[in-house]
């Protein structure tokens, strides 16, 4: 399922490092903020979060780096749902050039779906797997 970008921005001169590529560090931040984008498409938004006492903490993060972004380059991160269990769910980004379309890099997360106040992971809310298995998708090979 194609699907709208979970995150779009630019990459600052400020977020290179001194090879003149976009640190590591910087890539881990848009993957975030593609995370929170995701998950309020499956429901999880700020809102619920709050008002259900839940949470979502990631238990597995991978990154593998394709090619290197520069200042100034416009990216885009495209997420798709891998796999949703009772508690867990497990997607991947695709960041790309927007001006090039290349695949600068992929980064696969699960995640776990928590009670806050006892700490504990908790079985995601029925409207929330209802949405989210509108959004599972096979996985791609990378």
């Amino acid at each position: 399922m194609e699907q709208e970008a979970t995150y779009r921005g630019t990459v600052y001169p400020w977020q290179c490092d001194h090879v003149g590529h976009m640190n590591i560090m910087w890539y881990v931040g848009k993957f975030d903020e593609a995370n929170w984008n995701l998950f309020a498409r499956l429901g999880l938004t700020p809102s619920y979060l709050r008002i259900s006492g839940r949470g979502m903490a990631a238990v597995q993060q991978n990154i593998t780096y394709k090619r290197e972004l520069l200042a100034g380059d416009i990216i885009q991160v495209r997420s798709h749902l891998l796999e949703l269990r009772e508690k867990s769910i497990r997607f991947r980004h695709e960041m790309t050039n927007a001006e090039t379309s290349e695949i600068a890099a992929l980064c696969e997360i699960t995640a776990v779906h928590m009670d806050r106040s006892l700490r504990k992971s908790a079985p995601f809310a029925e409207t929330v797997r209802e949405t989210a298995l509108r959004y599972l998708v096979e996985p791609v090979e990378a």
